[in-house]
């Protein structure tokens, strides 16, 4: 996983099995399927925020799951002995530098008990002035303190960047006594017999099987066609905005001059690349209609938990650090309530079924004024709709003392139209991986900077090692400076490229689509939570408690029956019970649009044939959905209804090629019970 200045990058948490549940992110759940066949899912943990909220463990929702594929790839391809022979390579360079430093007189601070690191006294000179001296050199070393510097190798270095820097150092003046104890180090890459290990590591089959590159493009392949993806079909998820991620955009996170840079390199060296990230700020400052942005955090619960952070900063530098309240409405995401417990804040909650009631809100925030610390809004709310009284909703809040926070989830309804700073709120944070279009499919990378108005700005988070331009009193909330910079470069390239019109054109195709599928579904399925004029924001939600009730066909049903016309689900159960959120972005034409709808309409009538016998309740594709390959292949078939029926339910399944699900409909309730800790095989 390459430096990207700081991010994105892996991290990895264990515990004891009595504590797996209260992690954060999810675990595998081992299940079996409709047809007796072993199969995965992610458990529902008991902290996860939607059903959790308040009570959850952890705000984290998200994983950095590209890093983790990228990191499992390198150790399929390398196997266990490639790792080995990296590891002594590694270690051995490390060992060759000590020991030529050794031998020009230093004496290293360990012999014996390092890996990659070498530390060193710089005597006679000053550590500062002797690695100011040698990035002018394009080298660069770690100052530790007022006497000893670092130098960290990895397998990308050659026996001729050793000597190259042993010169540059001779060269300074390092060292030039008496050689050191150091000059004795064996160079054979072998660690001290106390600290290598002697058990077995990655004994799976897959790490010990793969001996060819072709062999490992067809195995990434194969997992690849596992995908549901936005390749093959719309991905209609609400509020997770879905939309394309273009090549052009893209490119340029391979680019070396992207991903080689460390995060703590010096100011000479990263001009070009603090350049980009401050005119990204300079965009998302310009669409939210704020003052200062910072890009550290890492997500979007890293941007809820920095912004309630901001405001908690700034009420206490006016004397208001007693303020804790903060208001959050039903439908707002799990995560608003969880990072708020993370702030020490106390949740009031306020229903928004239908918008909020505004004498009800205000007799919420008076009740409260005098420890009010915010309100946490979701704008368009998570129901699908513009609130019509945001503007006065904002001003409530802080008439009686308190700020505005926007969770920018559904920011892609905003762009251009509308903005943050126009209704009213002080602090937002915003998903890039969904509105400004990096890739977030299984859960990360995500990047979640916030935005602010004037007076907060002097709170935005700042860094102990780098200073940000935009950073402020509060501490670092991110490891790194820009949070994971690698990957802002994706919604530069958005931004650049689309320009004002592009930018508000997209969310203009967003409500567009959104209102097209809702006038041509609205008289098949109940549409829930529109606005006065009968219209939704970028989403809709459609409800199937009518449905349920009547036929015993559930949401879940009907989510896994798209899967046989090659679409990937909606978002399900959420905000409202039993229903199905719709979001088609901007990126689906016309064409995609229709099929949907058809899709839906055809699923319609296949429940009309449940509900009125044709099929029993318990026997029928929506019950038995998703049908995999091998069951409709296979020599019995003992349903009522076809295998055309259960496999090419519409004719585009077969001129734009079939998607076949692996395993058939999963036990849910089997894989959140049996965890899966350990791959066996």
């Amino acid at each position: 996983v390459p430096m990207w200045f700081g991010g994105p990058a892996a991290a990895y948490m264990a515990t004891s099995k009595k504590q797996v549940r209260r992690m954060p992110g999810r675990i595998i759940g081992e299940s079996l399927d409709r047809l007796g066949n072993p199969a995965y899912r992610l458990t529902l943990q008991t902290r996860e925020q939607h059903i959790r909220l308040d009570k959850a463990t952890s705000n984290v929702c998200t994983a950095q799951v590209l890093l983790a594929n990228m990191a499992a790839m390198y150790a399929v391809y390398h196997k266990t002995d490639g790792l080995k022979t990296i590891a002594r390579k590694v270690h051995g360079l490390a060992q060759l530098f000590a020991k030529e430093l050794g031998q020009l007189g230093v004496a290293v601070a360990s012999t014996e008990n390092f890996f990659d690191t070498v530390t060193f006294p710089t005597a006679p000179l000053a550590p500062a002035a002797l690695v100011e001296q040698l990035q002018g050199k394009q080298l660069n070393l770690r100052v530790i303190d007022d006497k000893m510097v670092s130098a960290s190798f990895d397998e990308t270095h050659l026996q001729d960047d050793i000597m190259t820097l042993i010169a540059v150092l001779k060269s300074a003046g390092v060292g030039g006594g008496a050689a050191t104890d150091a000059a004795n180090i064996v160079v054979d890459g072998q660690l001290p017999a106390a600290f290598a290990r002697t058990s077995p590591f990655l004994q799976q089959k897959i790490f010990n099987s793969i001996h060819s590159e072709t062999e490992m493009m067809r195995y990434m392949v194969s997992l690849q066609l596992k995908d549901l993806s936005l390749d093959k079909s719309m991905i209609s998820l609400g509020s997770c905005t879905m939309k394309l991620n273009s090549v052009s955009s893209l490119q340029p996170v391979s680019w070396p001059e992207v991903t080689n840079m460390h995060p703590f390199a010096p100011n000479s060296q990263t001009a070009g690349y603090r350049e980009m990230l401050e005119s990204l700020e300079k965009y998302l400052i310009s669409c939210t209609g704020f003052d200062a942005c910072s890009l550290q955090p890492t997500s979007g619960a890293s941007g809820e938990y920095a912004g309630l952070l901001v405001i908690r900063q700034y009420l206490a530098s006016i004397g208001q650090a007693h303020r804790n309240v903060c208001i959050i409405p039903r439908s707002a995401h799990g995560t608003n309530p969880a990072s708020a417990v993370m702030c020490d804040m106390e949740i009031k909650w306020i229903d928004d079924a239908t918008g909020m009631d505004l004498e009800e809100f205000r007799q919420l925030c008076e009740a409260n004024k005098d420890n009010l610390a915010a309100l946490m809004v979701t704008y368009p709310s998570t129901r699908a709709f513009f609130e019509d009284n945001i503007q006065e909703i904002c001003q409530i809040v802080h008439n009686c003392g308190g700020q505005v926070y926007m969770d920018g989830a559904n920011m892609n309804a905003q762009l251009g139209l509308t903005s943050p700073g126009m209704i009213g709120a002080d602090v937002c944070h915003l998903n890039l991986h969904k509105t400004f279009s990096i890739p977030h499919g299984g859960g990360g990378p995500g990047l979640g900077p916030i935005c602010v108005k004037k007076h907060l700005a002097p709170h935005l988070p700042n860094h102990c090692v780098v200073s940000p331009s935009s950073g402020g009193d509060l501490p670092a909330v991110s490891a790194a400076p820009w949070g994971q910079a690698g990957i802002a470069i994706i919604p530069w390239m958005f931004c650049t490229m689309l320009g004002n019109k592009g930018v508000t054109d997209s969310a203009r195709y967003a409500i567009l689509n959104a209102n097209y599928m809702k006038a041509r579904l609205e008289p098949h399925f109940p549409v829930v939570a529109t606005n006065a004029n009968n219209r939704c924001s970028h989403e809709f939600i459609m409800d199937f408690s009518d449905v349920r009730r009547e036929t015993g066909v559930v949401e879940e049903d009907i989510a896994k029956r798209l899967q046989d016309y090659g679409f990937h689900a909606p978002t399900m159960s959420w905000p409202v019970p039993h229903s199905l959120m719709v979001e088609p972005t901007e990126s689906e034409d016309k064409n995609e649009l229709d099929r949907f709808c058809e899709a839906m309409i055809s699923i319609k009538d296949e429940i009309r044939k449940i509900k009125d016998g044709t099929w029993p309740a318990d026997n029928n594709p929506l019950k038995n959905a998703p049908h995999t390959q091998s069951e409709v292949c296979g020599s019995e078939w003992t349903h009522p209804y076809s295998r055309e029926e259960a496999a090419f339910p519409a004719p585009w399944t077969l001129k734009r090629g079939k998607h076949w699900p692996t395993v058939a409909r999963v036990d849910n309730a089997l894989g959140d019970r049996k965890l899966k800790l350990r791959l066996e095989e």
